[in-house]
């Protein structure tokens, strides 16, 4: 069926169906369900294709969203999933776990119009579902073998995203990881009412049979020395991410009933991913949980306790709702599921009984142009807590010490230094992603992998054209 574009004028915007929160609390799977293919044709042809289309624009991989609205819209699938799939290697994974409307969907025209936006992240997992039923999606091939290899470390969105990339070009590519399972933070750390592991698993598998080589359980500089790593390959690329929790700097953090929350997550991925169940301290059935932070980390684990059977969660934030640096849908669905919010609050000190705190107001302006919280004095109270988990983001683990490679430079915040084409301070050793960049969106990830296997490219290929004089 072919519609016309610029449908807004009459169709109105539509969500896709989610499930009731009753059924979302009893397991792990995905809240949303797929647009049927009318309904998807009907919402992309709302687009207003615009001359300037400000939903690229914001999209961290370029990606030629109008475009392939207009394609689905024609009823031109095979060609939409081609145009979504030059640009983002790991469409139908963004297409969930992007925080659309922070990003594409937040700058759609029809948005600041109050029309309201087209709903690009249900069309674009829709595009490549429907291409992976269809027969579609096939592993990379490359025309010819180049002879050259690369070693990437870190079987993440970044490592995974340039492993594709480099095969494409013909190189020989081997990816280690010191997990059991490649994947990252899409297997780890992101739970399975976002992201069901099996959309991860098979993109693993095609890059399996695109030829890509995949070494799990190796830690760098333990079980592989970084210096046997560099010999192996003509080029190496680091992509580990960043796992190393933020520290609440609090009295009481070091209590046995706080966890950092990548622990906390892990743990049930894992269980999920039939490893056992996780261990009772990383259980929150029963427990009054206290998750502090505002981010999308701190969603996934207030989430994952209602769903686990806590017995009450709260999310302790220190600055309100219209400041708070994650995703408004997924606050809204923390609160459909009955995660309650704690907003203008900030942690003083952690006792047996729970987590002490201090209401808040904001103040002047930082650095960052954020208002910052201030203590309201005399205003403490407490919240009871038998388990309390701390979401405050990431920082880069010791990389030149874990890898006994002191020559690799890092800037203050202990992330590696890179120049303008991703190189390190070491010939031939690229870095990309969160390891770079600090943490960030899966998107960005994805986006410096694929820079960085062109980078890769050009290194070689120029080193090769010299050996050749």
């Amino acid at each position: 069926m072919t519609r016309k574009m610029l449908q807004f004028t009459h169709l109105h915007q539509r969500m896709p169906d989610k499930r009731s929160a009753a059924l979302r609390r009893a397991d792990f799977g995905e809240i949303s369900q797929a647009f049927p293919d009318t309904v998807a044709g009907d919402q992309s042809s709302r687009c207003e294709q615009c001359g300037i289309p400000f939903c690229s624009l914001h999209c961290p991989l370029g990606n030629n969203i109008p475009d392939w609205l207009m394609l689905v819209a024609q009823g031109r699938m095979e060609e939409a999933y081609a145009v979504s799939s030059s640009t983002n290697t790991f469409p139908e994974i963004c297409g969930r776990i992007c925080p659309q409307d922070r990003l594409c969907e937040g700058s759609c025209v029809l948005e600041q119009s109050s029309h309201g936006n087209v709903t690009i992240g249900a069309v674009e997992r829709h595009i490549t579902e429907h291409a992976f039923a269809q027969g579609w999606v096939k592993p990379v091939l490359p025309k010819a073998e180049l002879g050259r290899s690369v070693g990437i470390v870190g079987g993440g969105p970044a490592g995974l995203a340039a492993a594709e990339a480099l095969r494409r070009h013909g190189y020989g590519v081997t990816v280690y990881d010191r997990h059991d399972r490649m994947g990252g933070l899409l297997i780890y750390g992101i739970p399975g009412f976002k992201l069901e592991k099996p959309m991860v698993e098979r993109r693993i598998a095609l890059l399996a049979e695109s030829g890509v080589a995949f070494v799990t359980g190796v830690a760098i500089g333990k079980d592989l020395s970084f210096a046997e790593l560099r010999a192996r390959h003509d080029a190496v690329l680091i992509a580990t991410g960043v796992y190393k929790a933020k520290p609440l700097g609090i009295p009481g953090s070091d209590r046995p009933h706080v966890h950092a929350a990548l622990d906390y997550l892990i743990a049930q991925n894992r269980k999920g991913l039939g490893d056992g169940g996780a261990a009772p301290r990383l259980d929150a059935a029963g427990k009054d949980v206290v998750v502090i932070g505002g981010g999308d980390t701190a969603m996934d684990c207030v989430r994952t306790a209602i769903r686990q059977g806590a017995k009450s969660v709260k999310c302790l934030y220190r600055r309100d709702r219209a400041n708070m640096p994650g995703s408004q849908r997924e606050v809204s669905h923390a609160e459909e599921e009955g995660v309650e919010f704690v907003w203008m609050a900030a942690p003083d000190s952690i006792t047996a009984e729970g987590v002490r705190a201090n209401r808040m107001h904001l103040g002047m302006p930082d650095s960052s142009g954020r208002q910052s919280p201030v203590v309201i004095e005399g205003s403490s109270f407490t919240l009871p807590a038998d388990m309390v988990i701390a979401a405050l983001g990431f920082d880069a683990e010791d990389i030149p010490a874990l890898f006994d490679a002191l020559d690799l430079g890092v800037d203050k915040w202990g992330a590696l230094q890179t120049d303008t084409d991703l190189m390190t301070t070491l010939d031939g050793v690229f870095a990309a992603g969160d390891i770079v960049r600090g943490a960030s969106l899966v998107v960005w990830a994805i986006k410096d992998g694929r820079d960085a296997a062109d980078a890769i490219h050009r290194h070689i290929s120029a080193k090769s054209a010299q050996a050749a004089e």
